[in-house]
């Protein structure tokens, strides 16, 4: 388990994480988004032991990871602004990574050649962006992690990649029970893959939840009313409302069963529930219509 408690981290005075705390339960596929700036990078370095906290506490599996090679040795990640050594090909990259992963499985290897089709000879320079990104999942998942950390991992991927590369992380989890965080902007893609997601704003992680208790607590609703200026019952968390001719659309804190039980009393003439999607929830969790797309007139 991945265990962030408080975690506060200062940069020439900004607070780039003001008291973040998470909770990475072991065999989870954990999402965590945020707007530009939120600090997921950051907090990303911290569990991966590249910085050290100024105060609060990170560990995994109970240890701390900053200069711990045998924590080190269990977390793999790829990092949005990866390091590689230009001059290298891809098998003397491979070397450099199993001089530190003791786990790294040369069978595994072998056979991702199959997967990723990357002459193992060319100089890591004269790779694509995507192919590069290609060369990073395949040396990481051969270091046979028991945590695999990503930050913007299928960015420069085509599609048809995006999805091979998520299946093999997938099959990880299922059958080696590996532990995944993904930082991502993809929210769609998130949707498909995480089974737990934190909304992460101005250094702090405002919520974490599973996926299925994120999506069942916030439902979007489409309402006629039947008459003209209908009060809505007080009781109800409405996070956002909008009408487009006679139809109402909210977004409400709570169920869909309990919501609709609430505007039915009001009688309307249509009443129909939505499932929100990931971006959704991430916008209005963020402060609803301030986060939305506004329009401007030229």
């Amino acid at each position: 388990m991945i265990d962030v408690q408080n975690v506060r981290k200062e940069f020439d005075g900004f607070a780039a994480l003001g008291g973040a705390t998470l909770t990475v339960p072991n065999g989870a596929v954990y999402g965590l988004v945020g707007p530009n700036g939120a600090g997921k990078s950051t907090l990303i370095r911290h569990i991966t032991g590249i910085y050290r906290q100024d105060a609060g506490e990170i560990t995994v599996d109970g240890e701390a990871v900053f200069e711990n090679p045998s924590a080190k040795a269990r977390i793999a990640s790829i990092p949005d602004d990866w390091y590689y050594f230009l001059q290298s090909d891809v098998r003397d990259m491979m070397r450099f990574y199993r001089g530190f992963y003791p786990k790294f499985n040369m069978e595994r290897y072998e056979k991702f050649k199959e997967v990723f089709s990357i002459d193992e000879k060319r100089t890591i320079r004269r790779l694509s962006k995507g192919m590069q990104k290609q060369v990073a999942f395949w040396l990481a998942m051969c270091t046979m992690p028991d945590y695999l950390v990503l930050d913007e991992p299928v960015d420069g991927l085509d599609p048809v990649m995006r999805r091979q590369v998520w299946s093999l992380i997938l099959n990880d989890v299922a059958e080696r029970g590996t532990t995944v965080l993904v930082s991502s902007h993809n929210l769609r893609e998130l949707e498909d893959v995480c089974d737990h997601v934190g909304i992460m704003d101005h250094g702090k992680v405002l919520l974490q939840r599973s996926l299925e208790e994120l999506q069942g607590g916030t439902v979007k609703v489409q309402m006629v009313p039947s008459g003209e200026d209908v009060a809505l019952p007080e009781e109800l968390e409405i996070l956002h409302r909008s009408a487009t001719g006679r139809v109402q659309t909210l977004i409400v804190r709570g169920s869909a069963e309990e919501v609709t039980a609430r505007l039915s009393v009001l009688q309307p003439l249509l009443l129909e529930a939505l499932p929100l999607s990931l971006e959704e929830i991430f916008i209005y969790e963020l402060g609803g219509v301030d986060y939305a797309v506004k329009d401007i007139v030229l």
